[in-house]
């Protein structure tokens, strides 16, 4: 992938980003440093750190992104929240009960945050 100011600045930000922020989240934050920016060109580079395994999209009503490719999520369908959670060895339950290698996994759980159902009662 060749270097470009915009996606070495896009990189930094989902690398220093704890919250699993939005393509606009995204834009927001480069726009201050980059002004010129447009948020085409903010998907575009999301889509090719995505494709290169720089970064993982979650695919929600709104995709979001995240730095760490090596996990999964549990995601609230009522506030939004995302909560990452470790693979719970799934790979060696595959590979012993399937004699499967997994090279890749993207794991989204749909629920209610605890928060949530706190609210709901």
């Amino acid at each position: 992938m060749k270097y470009s100011k915009q996606r070495q600045k896009i990189l930094e930000i989902i690398n220093n980003s704890y919250d699993h922020p939005t393509a606009y989240m995204v834009y927001e934050k480069v726009k201050k440093e980059i002004p010129d920016i447009s948020l085409g060109t903010i998907y575009r580079n999301l889509n090719s750190l995505v494709e290169n395994k720089l970064i993982k999209k979650i695919p929600l009503t709104i995709d979001r992104y995240d730095k760490n490719t090596d996990h999964c999520h549990l995601c609230c369908m009522k506030c939004d929240k995302i909560i990452d959670i470790g693979l719970l060895n799934i790979d060696k339950y595959i590979l012993d009960n399937y004699n499967f290698k997994v090279l890749s996994s993207d794991v989204v759980l749909m629920g209610i945050c605890n928060d949530c159902m706190e609210r709901m009662n």
